[in-house]
């Protein structure tokens, strides 16, 4: 199947995380003229029920490219211009998938082995499969992971700290403020403190952002609130110790923290003649924790349309990230001995 064709196919199944079943049977069965034709295998790897890895590989792999086959919510499905294919999961990462496929096979019919395509569920909301692929490691020396950079090569990526603020009072009526204790007053306070803290600063990565993304507080406007509970998202440019030292600080007293997720930034690989950037994002790398080989971050299409109504790669970019995922292999197989670096 050609590349535009099956960006759409990959598409127009929806696989939202959770749902990823449907289109880890389609990319399977995509795979089996691969492995057919050149040797190789192809495996679904159970991560829990009805939910499971691809693993295809030619010979013992040197090389994995890898990403990820969940979406996130809602899904829409494809439709393609001149210039752009769009639908949910069009460069987060369905586009990527479909020239992960079409690179391996060229490398294949050119002779190439030693390769292994690998992709997992659940990356949009707890990296369920990469947990489970970095204990089931084969043995690969370097893992091209891909996200949408734009096809440049990310040096370096910031990680993820999730949180819940959670503050507790005792109901009353609102007539009578004075016989209750409003939760909603003491997680304002608490998020008030929380935006104060100075998050820290990476030469490369830049400044660590802060996201409050939902409030869940109350029960009528007549009612003082015995539970509020905001989630926070930060993304880390370092590990986080320090930020948990702050927050911690900053509720004392008002509210309580439970961490929900917690990945480190990463400093990434870098290869000589591809071009280069830094992404605020965090990816399934941090969880691969190095089982799989030295990482490398890159793809087509951009972060701006990921997991937005406008969704959409650029044709162009597909077809460019085919002869770049390519060339990483090639030159990483020759660079075994050392051609790549930090």
């Amino acid at each position: 199947m050609r590349l535009f064709e099956l960006t759409r196919a990959l598409i127009d199944i929806e696989s939202i995380t959770g749902n990823e079943e449907r289109v880890g049977d389609y990319i399977v069965d995509q795979l089996i003229p691969l492995a057919d034709r050149f040797h190789g295998r192809v495996q679904p790897l159970e991560v829990e029920p009805k939910r499971f890895n691809v693993l295809a590989e030619w010979g013992d792999p040197v090389v994995t490219l890898s990403t990820h086959i969940d979406t996130v919510p809602p899904f829409f499905p494809s439709t393609e211009d001149d210039e752009f294919i769009h639908g949910r999961g069009a460069c987060d990462t369905k586009g990527i998938i479909a020239a992960m496929i079409l690179a391996a096979g060229e490398l294949l019919e050119a002779g190439t082995r030693g390769i292994a395509l690998l992709f997992v569920v659940g990356e949009e909301r707890n990296s369920a499969g990469a947990a489970a692929a970095a204990k089931n490691a084969r043995g690969s020396r370097y893992l091209i992971n891909g996200e949408p950079t734009e096809n440049k090569l990310a040096l370096g990526s910031k990680g993820a700290l999730r949180v819940e603020v959670v503050a507790h009072g005792r109901m009353a009526h609102s007539a009578y403020p004075e016989l209750g204790e409003s939760a909603i007053d003491k997680l304002l306070d608490a998020l008030n403190e929380i935006r104060r803290i100075p998050l820290p600063v990476d030469e490369v990565l830049g400044a660590g952002t802060l996201n409050i993304g939902t409030i869940h507080a109350g029960r009528a406007p007549n009612v003082i609130a015995d539970r509020a509970c905001a989630e926070l998202m930060i993304r880390l440019v370092d590990d986080g110790q320090t930020t948990r030292v702050a927050l911690a600080r900053a509720v004392q007293g008002k509210a309580e923290l439970d961490e929900v997720l917690a990945i480190p930034a990463q400093h990434l690989g870098s290869l000589p003649g591809f071009d280069t950037t830094v992404v605020a994002y965090t990816s399934d790398i941090p969880v691969f924790a190095g089982a799989w080989g030295q990482p490398f971050l890159v793809g087509p299409g951009s972060i701006h349309v990921a997991h937005t109504p406008e969704e959409r790669v650029p044709k162009a970019q597909l077809v460019e990230a085919v002869q770049i995922y390519k060339r990483m292999v090639q030159q990483l197989m020759k660079g075994s001995n050392g051609a790549a670096s930090y």
